[in-house]
């Protein structure tokens, strides 16, 4: 990915490493460690086995090389939802995306850094741990740096979602509707396809290999593929965030259509 050539995002929040808390909200990691859970799992066992991060495992160096990464994408993610945003005659409100290491307060809750990374919308930002990146590489198999961006665009696509419709506050009011939350997953996945749709056409950041680091990434992530790793098979009826496939399919349509009205998928 050509992402020295982006431009950078102002509204990049470090917060520096913190205490303890709940585990709330999230994405790849969160699906792994709450199945894990509901199944039975001893949760210390699955800690040990994601590495549960009590100090950083990046250079400072690595640290400062990433938050430039982390600024040029959501920088490049800005530009792009401005845009899809004026086509349909709305304007678009930039999240603020925050760094944190061991443990975060977000208006939604304290998460620690197993959750992975989510988006709060009851403050409208994305919340991100740096080693987060280390581990999708090293344990959940989606090496590259597009597959990072790729994270950091799915969460965007939920900041899109709470600015275009209220799906995602039925499904805050109804936590128990696996099939709403597997929807809103699907759709930031086809989200952020539009991103990376528009990433190469009109931004020139895409290189050879980086789709298929992305689509990769989409189908590690899937709660099969976790469901799997954690307990060694799948309960279909358990998914919140979709299959694989399922979100290999709908980062692709996102990114093929580069528009909003393909990516409804609560028809």
């Amino acid at each position: 990915m050509r992402w020295q050539m982006g431009r950078r995002s102002s509204n990049v929040e470090n917060r520096g490493r913190g205490g303890g808390g709940i585990v709330v909200g999230g994405g790849g990691t969160l699906a792994l460690v709450v199945v894990y859970l509901l199944l039975g799992g001893d949760p210390s066992v699955l800690m040990n086995q994601l590495g549960s991060v009590q100090g950083s495992t990046l250079s400072p160096e690595q640290q400062t090389e990433q938050t430039d990464f982390v600024s040029s994408v959501l920088g490049s993610t800005e530009d792009v939802w401005h845009k899809e945003f004026q086509k349909i005659g709305k304007n678009y409100e930039e999240p603020k995306l925050v760094l944190f290491g061991g443990a975060v307060q977000s208006a939604c809750g304290y998460a620690q850094s197993a959750v992975g990374p989510f988006y709060c919308p009851a403050d409208r930002d994305v919340y991100l741990d740096l080693d987060f990146f280390q581990q999708l590489e090293t344990q959940l198999g989606a090496p590259g740096d597009f597959a990072r961006a790729y994270v950091i665009a799915h969460e965007i696509g939920h900041h899109v979602q709470n600015l275009l419709s209220d799906e995602m506050k039925q499904a805050g009011r109804d936590r128990g509707a696996n099939s709403i939350s597997v929807k809103l997953e699907l759709q930031a996945d086809c989200y952020a396809g539009i991103w990376a749709h528009y990433a190469g056409k009109d931004y020139n950041l895409i290189e050879e290999g980086d789709i298929e680091e992305a689509l990769n990434a989409a189908s590690q992530i899937g709660d099969d593929a976790l469901q799997t790793q954690a307990q060694g098979y799948a309960v279909p009826d358990s998914f919140t965030h979709g299959s694989s496939q399922q979100r290999h399919d709908w980062f692709n349509r996102g990114l093929q259509g580069g528009n909003l009205e393909t990516c409804d998928t609560f028809k």
